[in-house]
């Protein structure tokens, strides 16, 4: 990975690459940062420019994940009663070259397995302890790649802290994960950390190619480059989100007169729930951009409302009234609390059912 494929991240690419030109390069480093934001792309291309420095010629190795001293480590399911990455590392390195800013959702998206447990286990662990026993092929550095480091379960974990605290000679960590929150502090404390920030707008919308809905999705991806790569591609997804917004809008609206509406929030909640999590959890976040989109457009804001919703007659104008300082709050965290228990395997029909429900008391709130 070149650091000139990255998207974005300037100031913190001349930080890492400073690293390693005046080798004050940790053996072990924690990025933190969602997946779109270009943690592994970050990773991938600090690998490459510690090995390309060693030995210019193997570039090409690390660009095709081929490179005998680079290693990765990821969540994988049990199968027979074993769980290691090794056996799946033809498809991530699939889904890597063609996606490396991939989520875990797309990733077990990929092995049409997201009913199955993914996790990091204390066999994975010691099969990384096993190869880092073996001299560097090439002779120089090796490198290890722990994507998803929040996904080892204890064992793992424990396993790993003693492999940070004794690796072995001239060997770099490089752990990967959304956030600190499910790392234990042990691991925490022998980790350089890296915080990657989300992605400025401006730099996401250079980098799309259709100009015409750059900007619109710049914003709504809000930092993400798998999700703005997401929505440029998938036009019909947007507009699939727009309708099913309005629909829930309009239904908790009408719910305060005919209670019988509830039954078609029931029926909304039944069709999103047949999606796979990352859509759902992407139409959540969509869902918050408009609301707060609206409260702009109440407020009088109309120069930094970049989309406003029209399919079927829908009178945004009309909408955005209803959303002001007295809900918006109460709104945005109902929203929030049902991506976070659906990214927790949360069953997502009675999760959706509730906060759809939820949005016919708020949005009836008068403005203070």
């Amino acid at each position: 990975m070149k650091w000139e494929q990255i998207i974005g991240q300037q100031a913190l690419k001349n930080v890492l690459q400073d690293s390693i030109q005046n080798s004050r390069v940790g053996h072990a480093q924690l990025f933190l940062g969602e997946e779109g934001y270009g943690v592994l792309p970050l990773a991938l291309a600090m690998a490459q420019e510690i090995f390309e420095k060693e030995n210019p010629s193997s570039v090409h190795k690390v660009e095709n994940l081929n490179h005998l001293d680079l290693h990765f480590s990821f969540p994988v399911f049990t199968e027979k009663n074993i769980s290691l990455s090794k056996r799946y590392f033809e498809q991530w390195r699939e889904m890597v070259l063609e996606n490396p800013y991939a989520s875990f959702d797309d990733w077990t998206s990929f092995l049409e397995s997201e009913n199955k447990q993914f996790f990091i286990s204390a066999d994975e662990a010691e099969d990384i302890g096993q190869r880092f026993m073996l001299k560097s092929f090439e002779g120089g550095s090796k490198i290890l790649i722990i994507w998803r480091a929040d996904k080892m379960n204890d064992s793992a974990a424990n396993k790993i802290l003693k492999f940070l605290e004794e690796p072995p000679k001239n060997t770099y960590i490089i752990l990967c994960a959304p956030s600190a929150n499910d790392i234990l502090p042990t691991i925490l404390s022998r980790c350089q950390i890296v915080n990657v920030p989300r992605i400025d707008n401006e730099d996401i919308l250079q980098s799309l190619s259709n100009k015409e809905t750059a900007k619109e999705i710049a914003y709504q991806s809000q930092g993400d480059w798998n999700l703005a790569k997401f929505l440029s591609e998938n036009n019909l997804g947007t507009s699939e989100f727009e309708t099913l917004f309005i629909q829930w809008v309009r239904n908790a609206f009408q719910a305060k007169k005919k209670p019988e509406v509830l039954r078609e929030i029931v029926k909304w909640a039944r069709q999103i729930s047949e999606w796979d999590r990352e859509k759902q959890m992407k139409f959540l976040n969509y869902c918050i951009e408009i609301f707060r989109l609206a409260m702009l457009q109440n407020y009088g804001n109309d120069d930094l409302v970049y989309k406003k919703l029209s399919e079927g007659n829908f009178n945004w104008s009309a909408f955005s009234k209803f959303i002001h300082g007295a809900n918006i709050v109460s709104i945005v965290e109902e929203i929030t609390d049902a991506s976070y228990h659906i990214s927790r395997n949360a069953n997502s029909k009675i999760v959706l059912t509730d906060m759809g429900i939820k949005l016919t008391r708020y949005i009836h709130k008068a403005s203070s």
